[in-house]
């Protein structure tokens, strides 16, 4: 129940054949045939294999792209600190209006309770 089933393995000539599990561990070491018979017929060599072209994920920047990318970041920079700034712009009104607004209650208040 908790072994998990493999599937049926297809090989590329078509033909299908399952993966089977040694049972005894003479099944594992490899079996030695007899050697193979030597050809004394001449052959063509192989050709060379063709050098692997260089990989597309390569980037390369030129001074132009380089420029872009230096003035970008600091576009980015900047945008983001005027925008950091004008948030602490509004955060330090926004604690001031609230002082204000708890000294004019104390004061009307305090002349009410005079009267």
């Amino acid at each position: 129940m908790f072994q998990p089933r493999i599937p049926v393995n297809p090989l590329p000539t078509g033909l299908v054949a399952p993966l089977v599990r040694p049972t005894v561990a003479a099944d594992i070491e490899p079996h030695h045939t007899a050697d193979a018979a030597v050809c004394t017929h001449h052959h063509t060599p192989a050709p060379a294999p063709a050098p692997a072209p260089a990989p597309a994920s390569t980037v390369r920047l030129t001074p132009a792209g380089l420029a872009v990318v230096v003035g970008g970041a600091g576009a980015v920079l900047v945008v983001g600190t005027v925008l950091v700034s004008m948030l602490l712009a509004v955060a330090v009104s926004a604690a001031s209006v609230a002082v204000c607004a708890v000294v004019l209650r104390s004061l009307l208040n305090g002349q009410s309770r005079r009267r």
